[in-house]
């Protein structure tokens, strides 16, 4: 053998005996004794404390399914046992993360190309406790020290394939939330297709989405309300994923309120885009403000069920949009889309809504006016006291300037008693910086309509209000479509109303109010039984005293009422009919809700009434009574008490007439027209 040939053998053999001796050292080589520097350089890097506290162990082992020249090449697997990631010093609780297990298989020849290829990692019952305090300090938010503007980034690239676990157990205790939650995820043992939830055809347009890997159980509470729940997770390799969409499905329960939502997230980790079938009910929609921060109106116990897609990173503000859901509302059925944009200086909530099919009752919680059981179910605070008629429960303004709203509704058909003649409704919701307008607020009602436009500033105190209202074309036959002698009747109600008042409820706008009422009815009938079908039992007395059981044709009813600090004053309040001039003079007192009324007729023609003393109508709004008073009947022409003072609420009465429709005129022309100058009825006149 030559020189150079022996040279190159004892260099080769050299090589190789060292190979040799490194291999057998790092395959017998105890780990464990770098487990001291390891956790030391851990934890001055996190600035927390790291220690594996169990055994650190390395095996060479080849990989046969890696195929090839690579199945013949030894690689690393590494085991560490009972590791632990403790808190920041300023938490108590020691720990954050703690693992059973982990083991890892490392690929060698990446090594060569600054390249960390980890194809998968296997956790034994992972544990962590997450934690935020009410000052913002995260435990999950670590401290790396001042990053040095100079230093290049690292060459060295992660890349890091499935992460399996057998169970997770995470707790997270957020104070700035008020939320404590308990979290155990599990693996599903066999994947559950993503078209198996969510259907063949949603699963189409997503696109490819992974199956659903684990399930998760939660139990805590959320903004301090109880929370329970289950649900799936795609797997963790999707969630790394930033292109994948990550699916998700769950059920949860927060206090009354149950969500149902499947679909996918994009971009987990940074949370970027939402793509659910949702499906949402409970006892009040006023009951997700303190879970969302979306203000939406008291109702009764309501379903939807709808498409929410968001784009979590939008320029303006998260969105979120809820298209086409179907649902219900108390027993009244809900369809449209909305839209609620997380902008500045407010989020906004803007939309369509309709109601094909809306029951009068749903809307009473809107303003408080349902009964006690019914505002306890929805989870009402207030109570209305017995005997009071006017609703007590308060308008939760606070809200109203935690966001602004758009949002125009349809109710295209009313389902009401037949004391209740409404036809539809339309309303224009706008809520600006605490003040909330419906503008306008229309209601169908008997072949008419009221219109309303009504204003509320949340951001005084107490809530300033005013509305104004106007009634034209209410047709007196379908105001009362049972009482047989209105059908033949062509006569109209028309009516006017500008209230403002100040307070947080119904019952303390109308305790506070001032403005007017003017109401003007023509061509109508009366009687006990109509009085029966409007359920007004001190009407049925009123009407019995002065007509008998007889009915009466009215000529023209007319009412002007003055309102100040809540006291309303009658200025004008007279009916005409065939038989009588009646004339109604007092005060309805909306603080206290007390009535306080007189009641005088007078008699046309040779007819005389039997009645010989005005009649009373007193007591609260809830059960007024009424009786004859101790004091006989004043000379005809004394209930108009002085001409003078009607002259001006009978001119502004003049207004409110319509256009007769019959061969007939409109009687309440004339009468209007006598009173306006100055003189009585002439009925009454030429009798005197």
């Amino acid at each position: 053998m030559t020189r150079p040939a022996r040279i190159f053998v004892w260099t080769l053999a050299t090589l190789l005996t060292v190979l040799a001796i490194l291999v057998v050292v790092i395959a017998t080589f105890d780990w464990n004794r770098v487990k001291p520097m390891l956790n030391e350089k851990v934890s001055e890097a996190l600035h927390r404390p790291f220690a594996i506290n169990g055994n650190l162990a390395v095996h060479w082992r080849t990989e046969p399914e890696e195929g090839g020249w690579r199945a013949w090449v030894p690689w690393p697997h590494f085991i560490a046992e009972d590791l632990t990631l403790g808190n920041p010093e300023w938490l108590k609780e020691p720990k954050m993360v703690g693992l059973e297990r982990v083991e890892f298989r490392l690929a060698p020849l990446p090594l060569l190309f600054q390249q960390i290829s980890i194809p998968r990692i296997d956790l034994t019952r992972p544990t962590a406790s997450l934690t935020r305090l009410a000052d913002g300090r995260a435990n999950w938010t670590f401290d790396f020290g001042p990053k040095d503007e100079n230093e290049e980034p690292s060459k060295w690239q992660l890349d890091i394939g499935a992460i399996g676990f057998d169970q997770g157990n995470v707790s997270f205790d957020d104070q700035t939330l008020k939320t404590s939650m308990k979290v155990q995820v599990d693996p599903l043992g066999k994947p559950i297709p993503f078209s198996d939830i969510v259907g063949k055809a949603s699963a189409e347009k997503a696109g490819g989405t992974q199956d659903y890997a684990f399930g998760f159980k939660a139990q805590g509470r959320y903004k301090g309300q109880p929370v329970s729940g289950t649900g799936k997770l795609g797997g963790l390799l999707a969630l790394q994923d930033a292109s994948q969409p990550f699916p998700l499905q769950a059920d949860v329960r927060i206090a009354d309120t149950h969500v149902v939502l499947a679909g996918t997230l994009t971009d987990p980790r940074n949370l970027g885009a939402l793509d659910l079938r949702l499906r949402l009910s409970g006892a009040s929609l006023g009951n997700l403000y303190p879970l969302t921060g979306v203000t939406l109106p008291d109702t009764p116990a309501y379903s939807t069920d709808g498409h929410l897609t968001a784009n979590l990173h939008a320029a303006s503000g998260a969105t979120f949009n809820y298209q086409g859901f179907n649902g219900k509302i108390g027993d009244s059925d809900i369809h449209g889309d909305l839209a609620f944009v997380a902008s500045q200086p407010r989020p906004k909530l803007s939309g369509n809504l309709v109601s094909n099919q809306l029951l009068f009752k749903d809307l009473a919680p809107l303003i408080g006016a349902d009964s006690n059981a019914e505002q306890k179910a929805r989870g009402g605070a207030s109570k209305q006291p017995a005997g009071k008629v006017l609703p007590v429960e308060e308008f939760r303004t606070e809200r109203w300037r935690a966001m602004d709203a758009d949002v125009t509704f349809a109710g295209k058909r009313i389902v009401h008693s037949e004391q209740l003649p409404f036809n539809d409704l339309s309303a224009h919701v706008i809520l600006d910086d605490g003040q909330l307008r419906l503008d306008p607020l229309r209601f169908g009602v008997a072949g008419g309509s009221l219109a309303s436009n009504i204003r509320l500033d949340g951001r005084s105190v107490p809530l300033q209000g005013r509305a104004r209202l106007t009634a034209r074309g209410f047709k007196l036959k379908q105001l009362f479509p049972t009482f047989a002698p209105m059908q033949t009747s062509f006569g109209e109600l028309n009516g006017d109303a500008d209230i403002s008042g100040r307070g947080n409820s119904v019952a303390a706008l109308l305790g506070t109010a001032n403005g007017d009422l003017r109401m003007l009815i023509n061509d109508g009938a009366i009687s006990r039984s109509l009085m029966e079908i409007a359920g007004l039992n001190v009407g049925n007395y009123v009407v019995g005293k002065l007509f008998g059981d007889e009915d009466v044709k009215i000529n023209c009813a007319a009412a002007d009422v003055g309102i100040k600090d809540g006291l309303a004053t009658t200025r004008l309040f007279i009916f005409d009919t065939e038989n009588a001039i009646i004339y109604i003079n007092g005060t309805a007192n909306f603080a206290s809700e007390q009535l306080d009324l007189k009641v005088t007729p007078e008699s046309k023609g040779l007819r005389l009434f039997s009645l010989r003393s005005p009649l009373y109508v007193r007591g609260a709004f809830a059960k007024p009574s009424a009786g004859v008073q101790a004091v006989p009947l004043a000379l005809r022409g004394a209930g108009m008490v002085a001409l003078g003072v009607v002259a001006g609420p009978a001119a502004g009465l003049l207004a409110l007439i319509a256009p007769s429709s019959g061969d007939d005129p409109n009687q309440c022309t004339p009468l209007l027209q006598q009173m306006k100058a100055g003189k009585a009825p002439a009925a009454v006149k030429a009798k005197k």
